[in-house]
């Protein structure tokens, strides 16, 4: 049976840290062009909404991606205390799916076949898992606050590499149903699927050293394609 996802991808105006951060240049593009330009790639993707209460967003897609269709945020749903999960109650209450794709404007190095491979995996699997989010894979040695070794043994300094993997949320995707995400305000169910993103690509853009480094990547990747 054929499932209908819908990519969802909420965007803020203002971003505190990096000025314009949503819509300003990155390798010759608005920031929010790439990952719309992603989405529409993977083809189990059925539909992408943008929620933002953006009117810059809202023009920019009416005049670059008509096929994404954009609303605007409600006023009770704007600012930086509204909790993601509330808008995204909102946003999955405007299109009827049978599963939703969240990611962000602010990963634009993740590739089409990675979202697909995630669609894949977690349909593949619906037996087990009742919802997916991605991670990246950490090999190094890591403390707490305290000064405490979380991974790895100070007495025995094992390479690296050999160190049991810890995984970091990334952000990147999250995949869910509407009705365990009104239920328990969390796009993650009781039994998620962690879904590892290479390194490079769930890159994230939330400082102006991320936004220079992911120009830099795209730029780089843009020129081996030639």
């Amino acid at each position: 049976m054929t499932m209908k996802i819908v990519g969802l991808v909420p965007m803020r105006h203002v971003s505190v840290r990096v000025p314009g951060k949503n819509y300003r240049p990155l390798a010759g593009k608005p920031l929010y062009h790439h990952i719309l330009s992603t989405l529409q790639a993977v083809p189990e993707i059925d539909t992408v909404l943008v929620d933002t209460d953006s009117p810059k967003i809202l023009e920019g897609l009416a005049q670059s991606f008509p096929g994404v269709q954009g609303v605007s945020r409600p006023e009770n749903l704007r600012g930086d205390m509204v909790p993601m999960n509330e808008i995204l109650i909102h946003d999955t209450s405007l299109i009827e799916a049978d599963y939703y794709l969240q990611t962000h404007s602010t990963n634009p190095l993740l590739r089409p076949e990675t979202i697909s491979s995630a669609i894949k995996a977690f349909l593949g699997n619906l037996a087990e898992y009742d919802s997916l989010f991605g991670v990246t894979r950490l090999q190094t040695r890591l403390w707490d606050s305290l000064g405490r070794p979380i991974n790895h043994d100070p007495k025995v300094l094992l390479r690296t590499q050999d160190l049991p993997p810890v995984y970091e949320e990334n952000s990147c995707i999250y995949i869910f149903k509407r009705d365990m995400l009104v239920q328990r305000r969390n796009r993650l169910g009781e039994r998620p699927m962690m879904f590892e993103i290479p390194a490079v690509e769930a890159w994230d853009i939330d400082e102006e050293l991320d936004f220079v480094v992911a120009d830099s990547l795209m730029k780089y990747f843009f020129s081996l394609s030639k």
